[in-house]
């Protein structure tokens, strides 16, 4: 590979791109609100929160000095992460926690990125979280699962044009802000109706002998307080245009 090559590729992957159209942010904000709300398109886009979400159990165990054997990904959007240590203790306490706040937090991670007008960077980060994640899938389900959505995001890295690039970040991190914050209601919903016995919250609870409903209620304050960080950062650009942000 020549110097050039080389020099094109670290000026796409580090250099900042520039604002966005106002109407752009906006109207990504609105589709992702939408697949979100309406149930057909949130059973297929649910795929990606649940990578993020088995991807936190998985990156909080291996912080936390836990054994990690495996991440399974099913087709009903549900998700398994397999570790081995000890059953209680600080440990297994953050890698239960990390699930349910994971999506918001790396959607946070994204409109930082994003705020600084680095939107190839973020396609990129994304598709070495994929190729990461891959390593530790133990099903083909979720090797099928990873495996096109990181396609999908190298493709778009790769060979769309700046503004199908910018379209497509602003649509994927609004999607991890709002979609991160609708199963900790359908979690809370399920519990009142007794079919998530050995929910994350529930197993917190054993594991810490705080009330299931108290790490509910702190999920739900994550991913809000991330949705309205985020939502700050990603709206930035209208607020310069209409001078309200400098």
């Amino acid at each position: 590979m020549r110097l050039d090559e080389v020099t094109d590729i670290w000026d796409r992957l580090f250099g900042a791109q520039p604002d966005p159209p106002s109407w752009l942010v906006v109207v990504t904000a609105l589709l992702a609100l939408a697949v979100v709300l309406v149930r057909g398109p949130w059973r297929v886009a649910r795929n990606a929160i649940t990578i993020a979400h088995e991807g936190g159990h998985a990156l909080a165990a291996l912080l936390t000095g836990r054994r990690l054997r495996g991440v399974r990904l099913h087709s009903d959007t549900s998700g398994l992460t397999l570790s081995a240590g000890r059953p209680t203790g600080p440990g297994m306490a953050m890698t239960l926690f990390s699930g349910y706040v994971a999506p918001s937090l790396l959607g946070l991670g994204g409109a930082v990125l994003l705020g600084g007008n680095h939107i190839t960077l973020l396609l990129w980060v994304t598709v070495a979280l994929l190729l990461a994640m891959l390593l530790l899938i133990r099903n083909p389900y979720g090797v099928f699962s990873v495996v096109v959505t990181g396609a999908v995001v190298f493709a778009v890295s790769w060979f769309g044009s700046p503004q199908v690039q910018a379209i497509f970040a602003y649509l994927a991190v609004w999607f991890l802000l709002i979609g991160g914050v609708r199963p900790v209601g359908e979690l809370q919903t399920l519990r009142s109706r007794g079919r998530l016995p050995d929910s994350d919250a529930d197993q917190l609870a054993r594991v810490t002998h705080v009330p299931a409903l108290l790490w509910v209620t702190l999920f739900g304050v994550v991913t809000l307080v991330a949705l309205a960080i985020g939502a700050w950062l990603l709206g930035e650009p209208i607020l310069r245009t209409a001078g309200i942000a400098t």
